[in-house]
């Protein structure tokens, strides 16, 4: 398996349980979803439903292959999906930690681009 395929797969298999482990601790009336884009290259988590009269719609994890890299746009799990890469094999030069600023990513043990 190349490298972009088994960092597609490994994001996958990692969004899904999170997202299973969303939906069975329950949020009330709202609802994990995994949106999973495998040509473009992008996959998200995101949680919506109603909290009483109130619509929520909210970005849990957004991730996206970019130059061979991947790059964590948002994430707001508790661990993070970034020891999670890391466990699966994905070396720290390889991920982009985009919530950061450009100038911030210099700071990080991670790639700034």
């Amino acid at each position: 398996m190349d490298r972009l395929a088994h960092y597609r797969q490994v994001i996958q298999e990692w969004l899904k349980a999170q997202s299973a482990f969303d939906n069975l601790v329950g949020q009330g009336t709202l609802e994990t979803q995994t949106i999973l884009d495998p040509i473009n290259d992008r996959y998200l988590l995101l949680r919506s439903g109603w909290q009483d009269k109130k619509r929520i719609r909210s970005i849990i994890v957004y991730m996206r292959l970019h130059n061979g890299k991947i790059w964590i746009e948002e994430d707001w799990t508790e661990e993070g999906v970034t020891p999670a890469l890391l466990k699966a094999g994905v070396p720290k030069e390889d991920i982009v930690l985009a919530f950061h600023h450009p100038s911030l990513r210099p700071l990080t043990e991670f790639a700034v681009a």
